[in-house]
């Protein structure tokens, strides 16, 4: 069987680099203005839309075994989506807390998951929810 192409094979490290500058970028909201939390929700929405319509679906199609983990980061975007729409509104130093430790959570379960099977597709998706997107 030949090796992917290095760019087809990352993709599961692409997710890491991607949830890395999420990281960042969610620490540095702390005392931001409310439009740096609109730019942070964006990004974070765009990726998972991202990976809730063309990333999972194919992972669920590759690896039927990752149906229970693929729903529960369903799930867990939806709650994440929730926090972000009460984020926009106007951010809350708990808010903003709350939602730190329930990405890092979801990232961290995600990175243990996911990045060995999407380094395993032979697709070119980009997680990051469009071309332009920042991070």
């Amino acid at each position: 069987m030949d090796a992917p192409l290095p760019r087809l094979a990352a993709l599961g490290n692409q997710l890491v680099e991607i949830h890395i500058e999420l990281r960042e970028h969610l620490r540095s909201l702390r005392g931001a203005l409310p439009a740096h939390c609109v730019a942070f929700c964006a990004a974070v929405h765009g990726h998972h839309t991202a990976e809730d319509t063309s990333v999972f679906p194919l992972l669920a199609r590759e690896h039927p075994e990752l149906a229970p983990v693929l729903a529960e980061l369903e799930r867990d975007h939806r709650q994440v989506a929730e926090i972000l729409r009460r984020l926009a509104a106007g951010p809350s130093p708990d808010e903003l807390a709350g939602l730190e430790a329930l990405l890092e959570s979801h990232f961290t379960y995600e990175e243990r998951k996911l990045v060995a099977a999407l380094n395993a597709l032979g697709a070119d998706l980009d997680l990051r929810g469009s071309a332009d997107s920042p991070p």
